[in-house]
């Protein structure tokens, strides 16, 4: 029993020992857990405070990026990160960038000085970046700036989207800027992006809107290589700009063009070819037009004979229209109102009052009721001929019985008022409109603008433009132009500052008229080389010249005997895509005849032949006159019956002309001829004839013939021309 009371001693004892040394592990190991606890209880305690305070200082950064303040939200960004060592990555800057483009007050500058921070001093931009700085681009209207990040990306060797490109293309061409758009364009070509036919056909629409028919042409070969044309759709546009530009030549070989490549005109590009060649007045070519069309099954819509209605009516020559309206009707094409319209205002403008009331009689037989058109185009009709107070008791009848009154008529009536010196009254009758509930816009005040500058001086005329109660969007360009052209014409440099400064201060920007006027007052105050200039800073700021603009310049440049430097500038016209005109022609002519240079009028005349611009009287004015200069008299008669059998009719400068080279050589008996000739063609003598005359006397001219020089100056003289 001892013996196992020893043994279990022993085993208890050696338990006890395992038990105390295990007990002491224990303890040691929980001591160890709990400070190991304590330890990691304290590191998360830490650890979730600072992520509290990042968490708190990135609501920060958010609040002060929603709010526009990108530098402070940049500050808090970097106050973020507590290790010295460590900067904010890109994500971070993605995110800031991101809040401040949705806020509503964005100072582009610091954006970008943020922007260009990252590339310097990191983190670098990536794609994401990009991306959404071109998204608050595109969504703030900030087409140059995201069309600057799209190449900043590329040469940061990212590839924008495609859908973000065809965003930036589609903003371009609803923000009208067409230049971007085609930039864009090439981008995308460049890689291998093809944006949707309907952007590219909406594009090729509004450039050709602005005449830009070059820029036309390439997308419309793009749209060629890709074989996504839809027709005569696509480029039509491309045919009326280039007949509405004078172009109709070119016109012609592009509709020639498109043919070879399989596609058919349509009626809207054989009616765009008329008009363009009925504006130039090739009524021969525009007649065959007329038959070619036929012959290719497009028949003529009642637009189409419209279009060459008007334009007839346009030249004086309304047989012709009428014969048009025979043809158009036999051939089951039947006139609308407008078509009849064109035609009363014609009537009306060359006086032919029974016409008209036939021509209403055929109107009530064909069902058609007068609108405010019809009586918008017998108003203008008597307007144009001079018919102004006929014109004012008609419209003021319209206007008591209240047959369709509109602005357009009420405004007419105004302008009958204007004609009349009465534009005081008229601008008292304005506020009559209100009334009938109708709203007197720009158009109404610019009508007595124009007729208070007949009747009184520039100041004055300023002090009512300032009483003016214009519509909500204030004065525009007309207004200004009206003002502005007569300053410009009487070259009264106080006034023409005065101008700008008011156009200045209403936001107005120069548009062609306005560099046209400037031009002229540059010109006639002797300042050639601002005139130049300013020419240049127009085509810089985009402002295509007009023919207009060129012909002034062009003039005013011959008038001071710089025909060589004119001569450039005509020869630069075609760089424009601008085609000069019977009125640039003749500016010429006539400078080259007067310097003597035979080899530049022989040059002309050619040129005027080649792009068939039709001479007029002026014309032919021009050639007399070189005829005259080399005693080539004979000539100079057969030129005035050839413009008789052109239906031209000369006048009596012409004769003037002829009267006084005739003198210089004694050529008595010519002279009594030219007077007989000048009594057929409805001319008379005048102030000049008997100022030439007297002239010749005094000179010796007729010491050969003294009693025939009295008997001539005795029948002018009966005229009552004296001096």
């Amino acid at each position: 029993m001892s013996k196992c009371s020893s043994l279990i001693s022993t085993k208890f004892v050696k338990n006890i020992a395992f038990l105390q040394y295990n007990f002491k592990n224990y303890i040691s190991f929980c001591c160890a857990a709990q400070a190991l606890n304590t330890s990691e209880s304290e590191n998360e305690s830490t650890h979730l405070q600072e992520h509290t305070k990042v968490v708190d200082l990135h609501q920060k950064m958010q609040n002060y990026a929603n709010l526009g303040h990108i530098k402070k939200a940049v500050q808090v960004l970097y106050s973020m990160n507590f290790d010295s060592s460590k900067n904010p990555n890109v994500c971070n800057f993605n995110a800031l960038l991101k809040c401040y483009l949705r806020s509503k007050d964005v100072n582009f500058i610091e954006l970008f000085e943020v922007y260009y921070c990252m590339k310097k001093f990191g983190p670098y931009p990536n794609a994401l970046t990009y991306n959404v700085l071109l998204n608050g681009m595109i969504s703030l209207g900030r087409l140059k700036d995201g069309i600057f990040l799209v190449e900043e990306m590329c040469r940061s060797g990212f590839m924008p989207s495609f859908s973000m490109l065809s965003r930036l293309f589609k903003s371009a061409w609803k923000l009208g800027s067409l230049l971007d758009g085609l930039s864009l364009l090439k981008m995308m070509l460049r890689l291998s992006y093809f944006p949707s036919e309907h952007s590219l056909r909406m594009m090729i629409l509004a450039l050709s809107k602005c005449k830009l028919v070059g820029e036309s042409y390439f997308l419309f070969l793009v749209l060629l290589e890709k074989r996504c044309y839809d027709g005569a759709y696509s480029y039509n546009p491309i045919v009326w700009a280039l007949c509405k530009s004078r172009r109709s030549s070119l016109a012609l070989a592009f509709i020639g063009f498109v043919k070879k490549k399989g596609c058919m005109p349509s009626v809207c590009s054989y009616t765009a070819l008329i008009y363009g060649l009925c504006e130039e007045r090739l009524w021969d070519e525009a007649f065959s037009c007329l038959k070619g069309m036929e012959r290719d099954g497009c028949d003529p819509n009642v637009r189409t004979y419209t279009i060459m209605i008007k334009f007839l009516c346009d030249d004086g020559k309304v047989d012709k229209a009428f014969s048009l309206l025979e043809t158009m009707e036999r051939k089951g094409c039947t006139a609308d109102m407008l078509t009849y319209n064109v035609l009363l205002r014609e009537l009306c403008r060359q006086d032919k009052s029974i016409e008209v009331i036939d021509l209403v009689q055929i109107i009530d037989q064909k069902g058609y009721s007068p609108d405010q058109h019809t009586h918008a185009a017998i108003a203008g009709g008597m307007l144009k001929c001079g018919k102004i107070e006929i014109a004012h008791k008609f419209l003021l009848d319209t206007i008591k019985r209240g047959l369709g009154i509109d602005a357009v008529i009420y405004n007419m009536y105004l302008q009958s008022l204007c004609c009349q010196n009465r534009s005081t009254e008229a601008f008292s009758l304005v506020k009559r409109m209100e009334r009938i509930g109708l709203t007197p816009t720009n158009v109404s005040y610019n009508i007595i603008l124009k007729g208070l500058l007949m009747e009184k001086d520039l100041d004055e005329v300023l002090e009512f433009f300032d009483r003016i109660d214009w519509a909500s969007g204030g004065p525009d360009n007309f207004s200004f132009n009206t003002i502005l052209s007569v300053a410009c014409k009487q070259g009264n440099s106080a006034m023409v500052q005065r101008i700008m400064n008011r156009m200045e201060y209403e936001g107005i920007m120069l548009d062609i008229v306005d560099y046209t006027c400037m031009i002229q007052y540059f010109c006639k105050v002797g300042k050639l080389q601002e005139s130049l200039e300013l020419l240049k800073s127009m085509i810089n700021r985009g402002h295509i010249p007009s023919i207009v603009t060129f012909n002034t310049l062009i003039n005013e440049l011959c008038k001071s005997r710089l025909l060589e430097t004119a001569e450039k500038i005509f020869k630069h016209l075609k760089v424009f895509g601008i085609l000069p005109d019977v009125i640039t022609y003749n500016i010429l002519l006539r400078a080259s005849i007067i310097e003597g240079n035979n080899f530049l009028v022989d040059q002309l005349s050619r040129e005027m032949y080649s792009q068939k611009v039709k001479p007029d009287v002026v014309t032919y004015g021009c050639f007399i006159l070189a005829f005259c200069r080399e005693g080539k008299i004979f000539d100079a008669f057969e030129l005035l019956h050839q413009m008789v059998e052109y239906g031209i009719t000369p006048n009596t400068g012409m004769y003037n002309m002829i009267l006084e080279a005739m003198l210089k050589r004694e050529n008595f008996w010519e002279i009594v001829l030219l007077l007989k000739n000048m009594v057929v063609d409805g001319c008379e003598p005048n102030e000049k004839s008997y100022l030439i005359l007297t002239h010749a006397i005094s000179k010796g001219w007729m010491k050969c013939y003294p009693e025939a020089g009295k008997l001539l100056l005795r029948v002018i003289h009966g005229k009552n021309y004296k001096r």
